[in-house]
């Protein structure tokens, strides 16, 4: 792949199976149990055993290595493992890095997974308590002294920005929520399932770092999620419709920190997703106009808004009104705001579920998923399709 060019990655492999655990606040067993469950999971939606597996990917900060879960789930002799840097922006890379690993043949199934008890165990959202020395570590030694500890207030100098050079207030951002939200109250499988939020309500909920407030940012959740992955040719023997990838991406801007880049000439867009974006349209041939279903992940609402511009879906600063006006589905799961956290890979199970059609919130016709990965740090994404 080049930034300056299509790749060939696409209509070469797909997503055949999806699994998860239930998303809840104390799991009450391991991370390795929680993972192993999803794994197979996923495998039995695939019509898939353990024996049928040869590759898997995770997350650099996912404590239940790909050999660990392989022996714990029954699968055998491993020909390819991999992780993923930069958090919740590895998950759509995850799936990338499977697809080239089935592409090229050196593997026939990949199990791309993530689990956590990430909020009765470790909890992200608590910042930095602890780093060993590394060159991040040193970046964030610039921005620790002065206050800026937490993700949320990583973000909100970026989202202060935003407002400020759009003329708009913090409601801007709670369109995001509510929209979340009202796809999440019709889900059971999310945590705020029957739940929904007005403007009202996101206005009232209170400051975390001005101008974020508690409906801006997302849950902290235990819970598993796997995605299986195989050549598009096998796809077509197994039971489920697959989910074709049409594009995959990594991006990563200029200037670029892991979640605080904050000398670049400007705070008001995401230069990381503008690579990933212009990689998913070389590649796919596709415009935003052709995209039914938008999952963007959502750790934060404000870099949903700088996604849609980011991805020409509307202008600079023309993203409230864009998600006000439902101009396009938007995280029909609910999102990591309103069905859990699991650094997005739950979102690309929703995808492949609208590409099913099996969505508890099912778009009519929908035959395009675009999916995101984090935001803030160097990232990814798909495009998955029905393959028509």
């Amino acid at each position: 792949m080049s930034v300056r060019r299509a790749d060939s990655l696409g209509g070469r492999a797909a997503i055949v199976g999806i699994g998860a655990t239930e998303f809840s606040k104390d799991s009450g067993r391991s991370e390795l149990k929680l993972a192993v469950e999803a794994v197979r999971t996923a495998l039995d939606d695939a019509g898939l055993t353990p024996a049928d597996v040869d590759g898997l990917v995770t997350f650099t900060m996912d404590t239940s290595p790909e050999i660990t879960v392989a022996q714990a789930a029954g699968i055998g002799e491993l020909s390819f493992f991999s992780r993923i840097h930069y958090g919740g922006g590895a998950a759509c890379a995850t799936v990338q890095q499977a697809a080239l690993a089935v592409a090229s043949g050196v593997a026939d199934v990949v199990v791309c997974y993530r689990a956590f008890n990430e909020r009765s165990g470790r909890r992200f959202g608590s910042g930095v308590q602890h780093r060993e020395p590394t060159a991040e570590g040193t970046a964030l030694g610039w921005n620790l002294p002065f206050g800026l500890l937490t993700p949320a207030s990583w973000v909100a100098m970026a989202a202060q920005r935003y407002l400020h050079t759009y003329n708009l207030t913090p409601e801007a951002f709670g369109h995001v929520a509510v929209t979340d939200r009202r796809h999440a109250a019709r889900n059971p499988a999310a945590y705020f399932y029957e739940k929904p939020i007005t403007l009202a309500d996101h206005a009232a909920s209170r400051w975390i770092v001005e101008p974020l407030r508690l409906l801006d940012c997302c849950q902290e959740t235990d819970g598993g999620q796997a995605i299986v992955v195989t050549s598009a040719e096998r796809a077509r023997d197994l039971p489920r419709p697959p989910a074709v990838i049409v594009a995959a991406a990594q991006g990563a801007g200029r200037a670029q920190e892991q979640m605080t880049s904050f000398y670049r000439d400007g705070l008001t867009g995401l230069p990381e997703m503008g690579v990933v974006a212009r990689q998913l349209w070389r590649t796919s041939g596709l415009t935003p106009s052709e995209i039914d279903v938008g999952i963007l992940y959502d750790h934060f609402t404000p870099f949903v808004l700088m996604q849609l511009e980011e991805f020409g879906f509307c202008g600079p600063g023309e993203a409230a009104d864009f998600v006000a006006d439902d101009a396009l589905p938007l995280n029909t799961h609910g999102g990591q705001l309103g069905e859990a956290y699991l650094h997005g890979m739950n979102g690309i199970a929703e995808a492949v579920r609208q590409i099913r059609g099996t969505s508890v919130n099912q778009i009519s016709g929908a035959a395009r998923t675009l999916v995101t990965a984090g935001t803030g740090v160097p990232t990814s994404g798909l495009i998955l399709g029905t393959g028509d």
